[in-house]
């Protein structure tokens, strides 16, 4: 893993491979390491860079200064800057998409196509917004993620079939959220008011002239599909698939059409 300091922190990054750049954007609660199926196949083509957002993996803390994903965008793209990489693709999931369409929108000269994946760039629904920050506030004093809100969490990133289809997968993440505990887990709560107290960025999309596909698990119950039919209608261009027997993380449930269809869609984004 590599490290890039941005206000006295470090950023921690994969980069791996060589080519044409595509920097990936994982899921919040999740690491470079989700990106692992794809990274493996789509390197022997891309350079692949994999940041980790603040807080998670191999990243330290946010800078005290970061207040919004707009800002962690912004660091991203200084990151791209100290590796003299001009143009790039953004494959980014969930949180990972919001940031990506904060990146286009600050350097929509730079960036050459996006994947949007089971994410959304509007403003959290209200009903959901209130529940999520009732759960930060919660781990952020307990300084852990309480049991209950461990099993509120876990079925929310899977398809309604992930325990028997994919124990291992279902069981790592239960037991990372478990373990998450002290100030690292009032850091990840803080990163969370950033994700779920985002901007609408919904109005953006409309100037949106870059090659997008938006990528959706039939079961995704975080980001469902009617949210991605809604971004797909402001961006003209785009394309939309729906990824059968996935939920949130769609891109470990189901590897295999995730990788085809990013090989699929990077090959037209870098032959134009």
């Amino acid at each position: 893993m590599n490290k890039f300091a941005i206000e006295g922190q470090q950023m921690a990054y994969q980069d791996i491979g060589q080519g044409p750049v595509v920097v990936f954007g994982h899921s919040y609660l999740w690491d470079a390491q989700m990106w692992a199926p794809q990274v493996e196949a789509l390197s022997q083509s891309y350079r692949c860079i994999v940041p980790e957002l603040w807080a998670h993996g191999e990243s330290d803390f946010a800078p005290n200064a970061t207040r919004s994903l707009k800002d962690y965008a912004k660091q991203v793209l200084a990151l791209l800057d100290h590796l003299e990489i001009e143009e790039f693709a953004i494959v980014g999931l969930s949180v990972g998409g919001m940031w990506g369409c904060e990146l286009v929108t600050l350097a929509p000269q730079r960036v050459k196509g996006i994947a949007l994946m089971d994410t959304f760039v509007g403003l959290e629904p209200e009903v959901a917004h209130k529940k999520y920050f009732a759960m930060l506030d919660t781990i952020s004093a307990a300084r852990a993620v309480p049991e209950p809100i461990v099993d509120a969490v876990v079925p929310l990133f899977f398809a309604n079939d992930a325990e028997q289809d994919n124990p291992a997968l279902v069981s790592e993440f239960r037991n990372k959220l478990s373990n998450l505990v002290g100030e690292q887990a009032a850091e990840v709560a803080r990163i969370g008011r950033m994700v779920f107290g985002r901007r609408d960025q919904i109005e953006d999309l409309d100037n949106f002239a870059l090659p997008t596909l938006i990528a959706v698990g039939q079961e995704d119950i975080p980001r469902p599909v009617l949210e991605s039919f809604l971004m797909n209608d402001c961006i003209s261009g785009s394309e939309m698939v729906q990824i059968p027997k996935a939920g949130h993380i769609s891109n470990l449930e189901q590897p295999e059409f995730v990788t085809s269809m990013l090989e699929d869609f990077l090959s037209k984004v870098f032959t134009r």
